[in-house]
């Protein structure tokens, strides 16, 4: 299905459309027996975090431990599925410029498999759909992942 693709980045933020997506990626990753690294990342939207006098540090180590804990049960799930390759990064910023630009770049990827929007219409009308950011502006393949 994807021999040509060796650097895939997985966008996780909690989502099930987000867990698909990393499902899809771990059997992408094993397909035909060539190893593929997978990137698993979660962006913290700095936008979300601030209050009046700043970032609000125990929000924040919140986040954090709840992040590192999904990355520890999508690890072992790689694991189990036979996937060696796999490196977790969490970053801080605006997700759709994180995903589709600066990313992609550092970890060389030329693959992202991200859910589909969990956002409603009025949502998306107000903030913007990720995944629709993505798609248009990422200068590598984008793959929308929407059912299991």
């Amino acid at each position: 299905m994807l021999p040509q693709y060796q650097h895939i980045l997985v966008p996780v933020d909690g989502s099930e459309e987000a867990y698909l997506a990393f499902k899809k990626a771990v059997v992408a990753a094993k397909e035909d027996g060539r190893p593929r690294d997978l990137v698993l990342a979660h962006v913290i939207d700095t936008r979300s975090l601030q209050t009046p006098t700043g970032f609000d540090g125990d929000f924040t180590g919140e986040v954090l431990r709840q992040t590192k804990s999904v990355f520890d049960e999508y690890k072992q799930y790689a694991k189990d599925h036979g996937v060696d390759h796999l490196e977790t990064v969490i970053e801080y910023g605006s997700p759709k410029t994180v995903i589709s630009k600066d990313l992609p770049k550092r970890y060389n990827c030329d693959l992202i498999m991200m859910g589909a929007t969990g956002l409603n219409a009025v949502e998306r009308l107000l903030i913007g759909s990720v995944s629709d950011y993505v798609i248009r502006n990422a200068d590598c393949d984008v793959l929308i992942v929407r059912k299991p």
